[in-house]
């Protein structure tokens, strides 16, 4: 099993900052690929970003240039700092963590953005 707690959400106006935090532990051997999706009310959830091991790096289209997505192996966390938010990328962000074919999922952390 691996446990995934995520902070940093809150309420910022648009054209602000944030950045969130993502702990894994538990059985964090192996861990694959760790990335953050998020849901807004009404729709799917969908993938931000996301960080294999290794250099390569994956981001939606609509946060390219103003989202990164960073890993501290020795503190297992991941992080994503979200610059120049706008009111679209309200929803709530969740930490996902894939290890071997096994999927976890954080608890979600509530983004806010207004304008």
């Amino acid at each position: 099993q691996v446990h995934l707690v995520e902070s940093g959400g809150g309420l910022v106006q648009a054209g602000g900052s944030l950045r969130l935090s993502c702990v894994a532990s538990g059985s964090i051997l192996d861990i694959n690929r760790m990335g953050w999706y998020r849901q807004a009310p009404g729709k799917q959830r969908e993938l931000v970003a996301h960080s294999p091991t290794g250099d390569s790096t994956i981001y939606a289209d609509s946060v390219k240039g103003r989202f990164t997505i960073s890993r501290d192996n020795a503190k297992n966390t991941v992080y994503l700092q979200m610059n120049s938010l706008k009111p679209e990328d309200t929803a709530v962000y969740y930490c996902n963590a894939l290890r071997g074919r096994s999927s976890y999922w954080g608890q979600g952390t509530q983004v806010t953005v207004s304008s």
